[in-house]
């Protein structure tokens, strides 16, 4: 069995307690002992590791990934790729994903009803790196839903109507394997209102999702912005809400009764970078569309800091992987947290790690095995050049990430010599 010992580090457990100096051996895939200094481990068969006072810390989670979206301006773009080179494509993703040191995704959706299949399986099969993936549906609308562009076969959605067909659709996807059935409950309404949302489907439509995934032991996430489909989410046992965006008192109160069981994740990715960076991607920004990502960031920001404060589990996951709000710049969502939301940057790393891996653990029938720096976890583990705590920003710069292990093996491997050495000589 391999073993590495990790010496001179500063810890970040992903508990949200403060960093601690330590020595953390891993034996396999797990974590085996951690001590904290002044104690240290007798392991002399281990690989060194030293850090040199750089911190440990467990891998980041990202709660709403679209792997197979590739950077595209719309998904309409995507149409031109043949699947086989669209699997090829969202290969390079996952690899670019773990290169940025996150080594567990949730997935919002696929763009094509197996590409999320098809890279868990290679990934787990060893044959391309990537982080550990819980795969998606493409997103379940209604006919005039969002993501329904009113033409059969629509390309990232698929537009039903009726209990039976969201049933019948989500018992094809078991039987195809997915882990995750994505649901659009909720679309854009009218009037004066930017942030004007209808509730496009029913009850009885949530309802039969939520049937089925609790026969064959699979996940439901939904697009929900307005408050009501927030609340039917809630009523059905829906597990992961995204955007919660008009969430009102009752759906905040309904949440905070239900935080032990569901997650939210803002994703606000989109609105954020859009009205930071689209200009400099070649994207135009209409004064509605500045409206709308302008008061979403005000609302949501709101909605999220109260959330939070009731000890409702919100996690980062932004929406990334169109032209704007790229891959690779995932880990912006902590410092989104921290910004907008009022979170410490301890509290935002729980939130991409403890927090995260409770989510992808139930996915993967985990026990309490994942997203911590602890004995007896999974080794899922990044080497971070700095303190995160103090500088949550450096998480974001991927040369700042000296080592990345996922499962007990390294993806990046460590410096050969100490980190204080290496400062010396640069």
């Amino acid at each position: 069995m391999t073993a590495s010992l990790f010496t001179s580090v500063r810890v970040i457990d992903g508990s949200g307690d403060a960093p601690f100096a330590a020595e953390v051996l891993v034996k396999g895939n797990r974590i085996a002992e951690v001590a904290r200094s002044p104690e240290t481990i007798d392991a002399p068969d281990a690989t060194v590791i030293d850090g040199g006072g750089a911190t440990l810390m467990p891998g980041l989670t990202d709660a709403h990934a679209h792997l197979s979206f590739l950077n595209a301006a719309s998904l309409g773009d995507l149409t031109k790729l043949t699947p086989e080179a669209h699997v090829l494509e969202t290969a390079k993703v996952a690899r670019l994903l773990l290169d940025h040191g996150y080594t567990s995704m949730f997935s919002g959706s696929s763009a094509r009803p197996h590409t999320d299949i098809a890279i868990r399986d290679a990934i787990n099969a060893g044959d391309i790196p990537g982080p550990r993936l819980l795969a998606a549906t493409q997103q379940l609308t209604v006919t005039g839903g969002f993501g329904d562009l009113g033409r059969k076969g629509t390309f990232a959605s698929v537009a039903l109507d009726g209990a039976d067909a969201f049933r019948h659709a989500c018992r094809e996807a078991a039987r195809d394997g997915v882990d995750i059935f994505k649901i659009v409950p909720s679309a854009p309404g009218s009037g004066p209102d930017v942030l004007a949302e209808d509730t496009a489907m029913t009850d009885a439509e949530v309802a039969a999702v939520c049937e089925v995934a609790r026969q064959r032991n699979r996940q439901v996430a939904a697009h929900a912005r307005s408050a009501e489909a927030v609340k039917m989410c809630l009523r059905h046992g829906v597990d992961m809400i995204y955007h919660a965006t008009l969430a009102d008192d009752e759906a905040k109160d309904m949440l905070e009764a239900a935080k032990d069981r569901v997650f939210v994740a803002p994703a606000m990715g989109l609105p954020y970078a859009r009205l930071r960076d689209a200009e400099s991607y070649g994207i135009a920004t209409d004064d509605f569309t500045r409206a709308r990502a302008t008061k979403e960031i005000e609302t949501v920001s709101a909605t999220m800091a109260e959330l939070h404060q009731r000890g409702v589990r919100v996690l980062p996951g932004g929406d990334y992987g169109f032209k704007w709000n790229p891959h690779g710049k995932n880990a912006r969502d902590l410092s989104m947290f921290v910004e907008c939301f009022g979170f410490t940057p301890l509290q935002a790393i729980r939130a991409a790690t403890a927090w995260g891996s409770q989510l992808i653990s139930a996915g993967l029938g985990l026990g309490a095995e994942l997203g911590q720096v602890k004995e007896g976890y999974l080794a899922d583990l990044i080497l971070v050049d700095g303190d995160p705590s103090l500088e949550i920003d450096i998480l974001q710069d991927r040369d700042r990430l000296l080592a990345i292990m996922k499962d007990g093996a390294f993806h990046k491997a460590p410096p050969t010599e100490p980190l204080v050495s290496r400062q010396a000589a640069e």
